[in-house]
């Protein structure tokens, strides 16, 4: 519980950024970790509120109180203990995960609530650089083989969550690095790719068996999403060569924009610009995509735009504007109505502080031809939200300059090919069908296939990608031994 009085004695602290003028110039991290005085406090502020809501805000249910707690008390090993037992990759959660926990935080209904993720970075960043975190390999082996396609969160806890029981597991990746969104999609300024490099090499360390530029299925996968595969590989490989197959392949099919114009040069998907920067700072190869001196359009307004809004502005823009077409939300939540869950407000991320202008409630009708086959402008209108319903406001039609325009509206679902492939049912949205709960939930309605994370729910979070893989992990140990011995 931290210090029983801490809650009224303290502040919250949030961790610090580098300056603006000073992070534009690159493209690493700059969040900086609390100290160990500051994470203690923050450890103090947790009140021993009787039913800790944040367990259960958080996907992976982490036991925070427990080491909120330790970290006040100083067992900073014993909270990386503790942290690791719920959650494979805090090092990843603890920069990108949004924290519902810390909305479902009790001492929120009416202060600032604990700075539980703060608190977890600085946990798992003191585990690595204290040597705490270390390969766990199994202590014997069953002899049953896995195969877990895709290397995206959930196809890595699955993975590292198998190998620790003894099993003999591959995971296969498309493209010529893994980590699925966590390498190929999220910028470097937001979690730098060693991270992921790390948790790979204690991975491999464990038994786990990596194979990249392999595709699983169908080769022919889809334009504009990353495909670096030189190998293919059938499903029915796979079911003949493994005892259980685990797809995790994520949702990359990126929601279209229907509108006169979008053939025109300068108008992309979200991850045509975000993943060749990748590699770009990663491995030197120039992005094909320069907006320098240019004004840039975002059309969507979560993290995805988020993330290109901030890439753009690494490249020097003339401007950046990132519309969405959902009205503005209030500034501060109502709490009486939304605690303890995920609050509708205003979120205002590190890369908008940096320069964007935010516009709501509005529809891209189209874009404009400069006459050359590129776009000069977008065409646009205002909307007016009623009842749940939009309509167009008369009369308040507008264009606005745009050179490169990005279209982060989400992603609707996995590559089809590869789901087609296994047999494997769809549900309506078009993902992977399987339940998560009752016997055998996670198994498609192919033997011995099951799966998990975004490729089965949707796209999500990275926390919720990690909590499907452990608990799929579970299931697949239960079909290949009988029972399992690992957490659900």
């Amino acid at each position: 519980m931290g210090k029983p009085t801490g809650f009224m004695e303290f502040e919250r602290v949030s961790e610090s950024y580098d300056p603006v003028e000073h992070r534009l110039k690159h493209y690493k991290e700059f969040v900086h970790t609390l100290n160990d005085d500051e994470a203690k406090v923050q450890g103090a502020r947790c009140m021993d509120c009787g039913i800790p809501f944040c367990n259960n805000g958080c996907p992976v249910n982490n036991i925070i109180p427990d080491w909120n707690d330790l970290v006040y008390r100083g067992n900073w090993k014993q909270a990386l203990e503790v942290l690791h037992s719920t959650n494979n990759f805090p090092d990843f959660t603890g920069r990108i995960c949004p924290a519902p926990c810390e909305a479902a935080c009790t001492l929120g209904i009416n202060a600032e609530p604990v700075g539980i993720k703060s608190i977890e970075h600085a946990i798992i960043d003191k585990g690595w650089e204290m040597g705490w975190v270390v390969p766990q390999p199994p202590k014997s082996k069953t002899g049953k083989k896995v195969a877990i396609v895709g290397s995206g969160p959930a196809g890595l806890a699955a993975a590292q969550q198998l190998a620790r029981v003894g099993h003999d597991v591959t995971v296969f990746e498309k493209s010529d690095r893994l980590g699925g969104l966590l390498a190929y999609g999220i910028p470097d300024f937001k979690m730098e790719k060693t991270l992921v490099d790390r948790r790979v090499a204690q991975m491999e360390a464990e038994g786990v068996v990596f194979k990249t530029k392999v595709v699983v299925g169908d080769k022919n996968v889809p334009a504009g999403i990353n495909n670096d595969a030189t190998t293919v590989v059938s499903a029915d490989q796979l079911k003949s060569d493994f005892d259980a197959v685990i797809l995790a392949a994520g949702s990359e099919v990126p929601r279209e924009l229907p509108v006169p114009g979008r053939e025109l040069k300068g108008i992309y998907a979200a991850l045509e610009f975000l993943i060749p920067q990748n590699k770009e700072v990663q491995q030197g190869k120039a992005n094909p995509i320069n907006v320098k001196g240019k004004h840039v359009i975002v059309i969507g307004g979560g993290d995805t735009g988020s993330d290109c809004v901030g890439t753009s502005n690494r490249h020097g823009a003339a401007s950046v504007t990132q519309f969405e077409l959902m009205p503005m939300p209030p500034e501060e939540e109502n709490k009486d109505l939304t605690w303890p869950y995920w609050p509708y407000k205003l979120r205002t991320s590190s890369s908008h502080d940096e320069g964007c202008a935010r516009d709501f409630a509005v529809a891209t009708k189209g874009f404009v031809d400069d006459g050359k086959g590129n776009v000069k402008a977008l065409k646009a209108v205002r909307l007016d939200w009623k009842d749940g319903k939009m309509s167009e406001v008369a009369g308040s039609e507008f264009e606005l300059p745009c050179d490169s325009a990005f279209l982060a509206m989400g992603f609707t679902n996995p590559v089809g090919g590869l789901l087609e492939a296994f047999g494997v049912e769809k549900d309506a949205r078009q993902n992977a069908k399987a339940t998560t709960d009752g016997d055998g939930c996670y198994k498609t309605n192919v033997d011995k296939v099951y799966a998990a994370g975004d490729v089965r729910r949707g796209q999500s979070l990275v926390v919720w990608a990690i909590r499907e893989g452990r608990q799929a992990a579970r299931e697949v140990d239960t079909f290949l031994m009988g029972k399992s011995s690992l957490p659900r």
